[in-house]
């Protein structure tokens, strides 16, 4: 068996960010390793977890998806990321 796909997931809002950690920890073949409630968080998470995979809201505190993603984009081995 592969090990999981590691996810990060970055959005301002609590209850959805619970809603789809829940629903991706269902599948066995997914692992939500961190959660994030604004672009700095998410940024600062990706460094230090490095994940397989960032879920990243468009729009939250500190500049949202985009500024987060021009910053993710820039470390070594970034993360896949879906928008």
């Amino acid at each position: 068996m592969m090990d999981p796909i590691r996810i990060v997931i970055a959005d301002d809002h609590p209850l959805y960010r619970e809603g789809v950690s829940r629903s991706l920890s269902a599948d066995p073949a997914l692992k939500v390793i961190g959660e994030a409630q604004d672009a700095q968080s998410a940024i600062d998470m990706v460094a230090s977890l490095q994940p397989d995979l960032v879920l990243l809201d468009m729009s939250m505190p500190g500049g949202g998806g985009l500024a987060a993603l021009r910053e993710i984009v820039k470390m070594a081995n970034p993360p896949r990321t879906a928008m």
